[in-house]
C-alpha cells in the first residue's frame, strides 16, 4: 500500500473535483467544502484504523450452560460502495450458536461498524462479519443477513429507488442443519414483541 496522502493533499483533491464538476472552489459557499469533505471521510472510513479481533476478544464463559441461538436483529449501518463511493445503507441481522463463550451484545454492533466504515461491497461486508465472528468466537454456527439500499443504483445508473439487496453467509450449524437455518430465518420475519 502506498503512503497515505496528507490532509492538505486530500483537500486539494476535493478542490480538483469541484473544478471538474464545473464550479469554483474559491467561491464563498464552497471555500470550506474541502475541509468538511475530508473531515467527513475520516468518519465514513474510520473502520480502516480498527482491528475487530481485539474488540471481540472479551467474552463471557459463565453462561449457565446456555447453548441456544443468540440473535441480534436490525443493526443499522451506513457504508460506501467501493465502485462509486456513494452510500449504501441498511440493516444487519446476526445469529450465532455459542460453543463455550458468548459476546457482550454491543460487540456485534461494533463489528458491523468496523467493516461498514470502509469502502465495501455488500457481499464482502457480509462475509467479513460472519468470518471474523466465526474465527474469534469459535461458535457452533454463525449466520449473517444484510439488507441494504444502494444509492449507486437508486440515484444514478438504472435509478430504481426502493430496491433492496439481501445477502447472507451461513457457517457451521446454520449451513449444515436445515432446522437451525429455518429457525433463524423465521426469527427474522417475526416483529419484536410478537414472539
Amino acid at each position: 500500500m502506498t503512503k497515505k496522502p496528507t490532509r492538505t493533499q486530500a483537500e486539494d483533491a476535493v478542490r480538483t473535483l469541484i473544478r471538474w464538476a464545473g464550479d469554483d472552489p474559491a467561491r464563498e459557499g464552497l471555500r470550506d467544502t474541502p475541509k468538511r469533505v475530508v473531515k467527513s471521510y475520516e468518519e465514513h472510513f474510520k473502520g480502516y484504523g480498527v482491528d475487530p479481533k481485539p474488540i471481540l476478544g472479551r467474552t463471557f464463559k459463565d453462561v449457565e450452560g446456555y447453548d441456544e441461538m443468540i440473535v441480534l436483529r436490525d443493526i443499522v449501518f451506513n457504508s460506501h460502495c467501493e465502485h462509486h463511493m456513494v452510500p449504501f445503507t441498511g440493516r444487519v441481522h446476526i445469529a450465532y450458536i455459542p460453543g463455550s463463550k458468548v459476546l457482550g451484545v454491543s460487540k456485534l454492533a461494533r463489528l458491523v461498524d468496523i467493516y461498514a466504515k470502509r469502502l465495501q461491497i455488500q457481499e464482502k461486508l457480509t462475509a467479513q462479519i460472519a468470518g471474523t465472528l466465526n474465527e474469534v468466537l469459535k461458535p457452533r454456527g454463525v449466520a449473517v443477513v444484510v439488507e441494504a439500499t444502494h444509492m449507486c443504483m437508486t440515484t444514478r445508473g438504472v435509478q430504481k429507488p426502493g430496491a433492496v439487496m439481501q445477502t447472507s453467509q451461513l457457517l457451521g450449524l446454520f449451513r449444515k442443519d436445515p432446522r437451525t437455518r429455518q429457525e433463524f430465518y423465521s426469527l427474522l420475519k417475526v416483529p419484536y414483541g410478537q414472539r
